[in-house]
C-alpha cells in the first residue's frame, strides 16, 4: 500500500504520543484517535498533543460499549469465582474492536497504539513473505505486552502498527525528551483502569448493589477452618485475608460459589500441572497436539515447558513441572520462542 491512512491511539502518555511522533516521521496520512471509557481521572488534553504531533486528534466516547464488554465481564468473571483479565478482553473488544472498526470507517488502513509488542505483517515487514499474520514479544523485556495482546485473531493483527516493536522504556523516554514531547498524562497507566484505588472487592459491591456475605472457610479434608467476609474479595493463590490459625500459611485453594464456600491449602499443595483450556484462540497450525511450547499463565509469570492438546476452541494444558496458583479466568498464553502461537482461558 503506498500511501496508508494511519490513525493513532492517543492515552497521552508518553508510549502512545512517541508511536505518534514516529507515525508522522513515516507516513503521510495520520490522525489521532483517543477514546474515553468513562472512568478517566481527568480529561487528555486534545490540543496539546495536536500541537506537538501536528496532526488532528478525534476524541470518541466509549464508555457505553466499555461499561458493557469490560466492566461487566469484570463484575460477572469475580462473581463466579473466577479472575478475570480486563485488558486482555479490551485489547481484543474494545481498541483492536469496536475502535479498529470506527477509524476504519473514518478512512484509515491502519490502527496504531504504542503496546511494546511486534505484530509480523506486511505494513510492518512489507519485504517478508507473511502467509498470514502473527504477534511476537516487544524488545523490551520488562515491558513485553504480548501477552495482553495474545487473543487478537489474524485479521486484526493485519491491520496494526505498534511503531515501539524495537525499543524499551528508556529509549522511549530518551526519545521524547529529545524530541522535546511532554505527555499530558506523565504517570504510566495501571493495569485496571476503572478502578483507582485496587479495591475490586468495593468496586463489585457498589456496582451490583450487594452487601458482603460471609460464609465458611474449609481446609483439604473439608474441615472448617474459620470464615470468609465475602468470596467476592478472594482469587486463587491468594494468601491475604484468610485468617485461620494453623501451622503454616493458608493460600486460597478453591472458590465454591454455590455453596458459598473457601476452600484453602498449605502452599505445596497449590501447584498443578493440568489445565483446562476454552475460548482459544490459536494462530500457528492445525495440529492437534503441540510439545515443548512454553506456556505463561499469567503476565508475571516466567513461563513453563508443557505440552497442549487442542479439540476446536478447547483444550488440555499439561506442564511438565508443577505450577503454582493456576487461576481459573485468567490467560494462558503459548510461546515458541518469541512468536505468540495462541492462547486461551484457563477453566
Amino acid at each position: 500500500m503506498k500511501n496508508p491512512v494511519v490513525a493513532v491511539a492517543l492515552s497521552g502518555g508518553v508510549d502512545s504520543l512517541v508511536s505518534g511522533y514516529l507515525l508522522k516521521q513515516k507516513y503521510k496520512h495520520v490522525f489521532g484517535i483517543h477514546f474515553t471509557t468513562g472512568y478517566e481521572k481527568e480529561p487528555a488534553d486534545h490540543t496539546g498533543l495536536e500541537n506537538q504531533l501536528g496532526f488532528p486528534v478525534i476524541c470518541i466516547d466509549l464508555s457505553k460499549v466499555f461499561e458493557k464488554k469490560i466492566v461487566q465481564y469484570f463484575i460477572q468473571t469475580y462473581l463466579k469465582g473466577k479472575t478475570p483479565n480486563p485488558c486482555i478482553i479490551c485489547n481484543k473488544e474494545i481498541k483492536f474492536g469496536e475502535l479498529l472498526k470506527i477509524v476504519q470507517n473514518m478512512g484509515a488502513d491502519f490502527l496504531a497504539t504504542g503496546h511494546y509488542a511486534t505484530v509480523v505483517n506486511p505494513i510492518s515487514f512489507p519485504n517478508k513473505k507473511i502467509p498470514h499474520c502473527y504477534l511476537e514479544k516487544g524488545t523490551d523485556p520488562l515491558k513485553d505486552q504480548s501477552y495482553f495482546l495474545s487473543m487478537l485473531s489474524c485479521d486484526q493483527l493485519e491491520k496494526i502498527i505498534f511503531p515501539l516493536a524495537g525499543m524499551i522504556k528508556q529509549e522511549v523516554k530518551a526519545f521524547a525528551r529529545s524530541k522535546h514531547l511532554a505527555p499530558p498524562q506523565p504517570r504510566e497507566s495501571q493495569d485496571i483502569c476503572f478502578i483507582h484505588d485496587n479495591n475490586f472487592s468495593r468496586f463489585i459491591l457498589e456496582k451490583q448493589g450487594m452487601t458482603p456475605c460471609p460464609g465458611d472457610i474449609i481446609d483439604m479434608n473439608k474441615k472448617i477452618v474459620g470464615r470468609h467476609p465475602g468470596l467476592h474479595k478472594f482469587t486463587i493463590g491468594q494468601r491475604r485475608g484468610v485468617n485461620c490459625p494453623s501451622s503454616e500459611p493458608y493460600y486460597v485453594k478453591k472458590i465454591d460459589i454455590k455453596n458459598n464456600i473457601l476452600e484453602v491449602c498449605f502452599k505445596k499443595e497449590l501447584s498443578e500441572k493440568r489445565i483446562k483450556l476454552a475460548q482459544i484462540n490459536w494462530n500457528f497450525s492445525n495440529l492437534e497436539k503441540i510439545s515443548d511450547i512454553i506456556t505463561k499463565i499469567r503476565y508475571s509469570h516466567k513461563g513453563a515447558l508443557s505440552s497442549l492438546s487442542l479439540n476446536g476452541s478447547c483444550g488440555e494444558l499439561v506442564f511438565d513441572e508443577p505450577q503454582n496458583a493456576i487461576t481459573p479466568g485468567q490467560a494462558a498464553v503459548f510461546y515458541k520462542d518469541a512468536r505468540v502461537l495462541g492462547a486461551g482461558i484457563i477453566q
